[in-house]
């Protein structure tokens, strides 16, 4: 780099009084003539104007982007494409963005899936019994869904898939209620289709495509690579058909792959978060007593405290 981008100015003579004779000596020995207070102050003033910019030059010259060099862009370009691409889809949603004519509030909503599947909606607008037996058949797999979520609880002691989607359902109803979106036109209902009665639902955002989400993933960690990627057609499949009968926007089954993920992480913090010390405070006991959650989370969810209890009472006996 050129040092003279940033060069700052040379320094003011730096002063010091002399005490032996009331004059003002420079860094050389020369002796001036004495400075007033007001002259005092604006040296001062000066050096602290000189100081404030050499900082602002060393951080410029420290600044990361300042050390780069054409073999580093072309290191990112060649070993990082994929952010080369998000790079370019920044700039080019912005224009999209930046440009787009906005919907007016008299009109629907435009959505991108609905028009993808247009084929798909007039074929089950126009065979009701189709329309029926896909919507049947969609809830026998939100049943598999839910038998599979609670079983890894209730059979096999792992409460992970369960505690993501408590998180998943309580937050869906929370987002659902506070903006409520308008019945997308064309709407294709059915009394098979769940919940099962034609019964009001949100639709932000989806809770069958973020169950099943969180069911593929728990399959995963499991290592039941076969389960999981069945799982992962059919809910390809169900998404095909909420997008076919108007049933979920697009954002809602987008956002609802996006909830599974991140619930069932912040499922995996919450129970790492449980297997830490632990204080508890007993009303008898006059102090608080140190549960150490070494055990896993298999171990049934009040085990820890029970233990806790017991060590306490062994406590007050001795």
């Amino acid at each position: 780099m050129d040092a003279t981008l940033c060069t700052p100015p040379p320094p003011l003579l730096k002063k010091r009084h002399d005490k032996t004779n009331g004059g003002v000596h420079d860094v050389n020995g020369g002796i001036n003539a004495a400075v007033d207070g007001g002259d005092t102050k604006k040296v001062k003033e000066e050096e602290e104007e000189e100081e404030k910019g050499s900082d602002a030059c060393g951080l410029l010259e420290n600044a990361s982007f300042m050390k780069w060099r054409a073999e580093d862009v072309l290191h990112v370009a060649r070993f990082h494409p994929l952010l080369c691409v998000l790079a370019a889809a920044l700039l080019f949603f912005m224009a999209v963005e930046y440009t787009l004519r906005m919907i007016p509030p008299s009109s629907q909503p435009f959505d991108l899936g609905f028009v993808a599947t247009r084929p798909l909606h007039r074929a089950l607008a126009a065979n009701p019994a189709l329309n029926t037996l896909l919507a049947g058949l969609n809830t026998v797999f939100v049943g598999l869904q839910t038998t599979y979520i609670l079983w890894t609880w209730l059979v096999e002691g792992r409460p992970r898939a369960t505690i993501s989607a408590l998180l998943m359902f309580t937050f869906r109803g929370i987002l659902g209620y506070s903006t409520q979106l308008p019945l997308p036109e064309g709407f294709l209902g059915s009394g098979v289709d769940f919940p099962v009665g034609n019964v009001s639902f949100f639709l932000f955002y989806s809770g069958h495509v973020a169950a099943s989400v969180i069911a593929s993933l728990d399959m995963r960690r499991m290592r039941r690579w076969e389960l999981a990627r069945t799982f992962d057609g059919l809910n390809v499949l169900q998404v095909l058909r909420l997008l076919s009968t108007r049933g979920h926007y697009t954002i809602d089954l987008a956002a609802g792959i996006g909830a599974g993920i991140l619930f069932d992480s912040l499922a995996g913090k919450y129970e790492e978060s449980r297997k830490r010390p632990t204080i508890i405070t007993i009303a008898k006991g006059g102090g608080p007593v140190f549960a150490n959650l070494n055990k896993p989370m298999e171990t049934p969810i009040w085990g820890a405290f029970n233990a806790s209890l017991q060590f306490s009472q062994k406590g007050e006996a001795r």
